[in-house]
């Protein structure tokens, strides 16, 4: 009987734990821009589905959206007298109060969220 109180006391705990761990997208994250350590980009989520990009003038999020574990990025690209849409599905690997990991394929994005002290106006 002792032995299977205390399995439920550990499903219970490792349940509220699991409960924890649901972090709200919403923020601002920031990553160092390749090759200039002074400098962030990134993104915005807002709360109602639209997004903004940080830092990045040649690509212009407009909104996102959670799916299980994926991220969906959508805006468009400028470049070259070009405007491409595009959508971005990317793979939350970690989420917690202070840091996203992504990954797009090979490709692995960490971000950090910004406070409103270091939260740069978005573009």
């Amino acid at each position: 009987m002792k032995r299977m109180l205390k399995g439920v006391v550990a499903v219970v705990a490792l349940t509220a734990c699991a409960a924890c761990t649901n972090v709200p997208l919403e923020g601002v994250w920031l990553q160092p821009v390749p090759g200039m350590p002074d400098s962030s980009q990134g993104f915005t989520l807002n709360a109602d589905g639209t997004a903004l990009s940080v830092g990045m003038a040649t690509l212009s999020y407009e909104s996102w959206k959670k799916e299980g574990d994926k991220l969906v990025l959508t805006g468009k690209s400028l470049g070259n007298g070009q405007t491409i849409a595009f959508a971005d599905t990317l793979v939350i690997e970690k989420l917690t109060s202070d840091s996203l990991c992504l990954r797009s394929g090979d490709l692995q994005l960490k971000y950090a969220r910004a406070t409103e002290a270091d939260a740069p106006v978005s573009e």
